[in-house]
């Protein structure tokens, strides 16, 4: 029979795969193939806000069984990895409502007020600041995954 401590560590990375694998990919759903009308490209962000729900009960999950496994294992708290892994993962998170909810508002806009099938040229800019944003966050993730294995400090 598996421990609590080994429970909450299945869970653990059952819920990396399911949040941080779909967040990978969101942008990559609008730039390949390149949407080529204003239908193709709502129709690309409406996949990624299904996916963005599976990223935040992936990444509520992460930071729940996480410190739960610290309050369970207290050496965890004295562990840089965990500690930094931790602070990296507080700052993505913040990532949602200061970097990249700003910068989603006026795509949203965009679709409710834009007539015609033909994407403006106002999406080039604004999808750009999206997903660098989106890709920095995925970084500061691949950097939290290697933290996770490797264990380096």
């Amino acid at each position: 029979m598996m421990s609590l401590y080994e429970i909450l560590v299945f869970i653990h990375v059952i819920s990396a795969i399911l949040g941080m694998g779909p967040g990978m990919i969101m942008t990559l759903i609008v730039l390949k193939p390149k949407p080529k009308n204003m239908t193709e490209l709502k129709h690309t962000f409406g996949i990624r806000n299904s996916l963005h729900l599976l990223t935040m009960i992936g990444g509520l999950l992460l930071l729940i069984t996480g410190l739960w496994m610290g309050l369970l294992n207290t050496y965890l708290f004295t562990q840089g990895w965990y500690n930094f892994s931790l602070i990296l993962f507080l700052i993505a998170l913040a990532f949602g409502p200061v970097l990249l909810a700003p910068r989603s508002k006026p795509i949203k806009l965009m679709f409710k007020e834009h007539k015609g099938e033909e994407i403006p040229d106002s999406y080039e800019p604004l999808s750009k600041k999206l997903f660098n944003m989106e890709h920095l966050e995925n970084l500061i993730f691949l950097a939290i995954i290697v933290l996770m294995i490797l264990k380096p400090f």
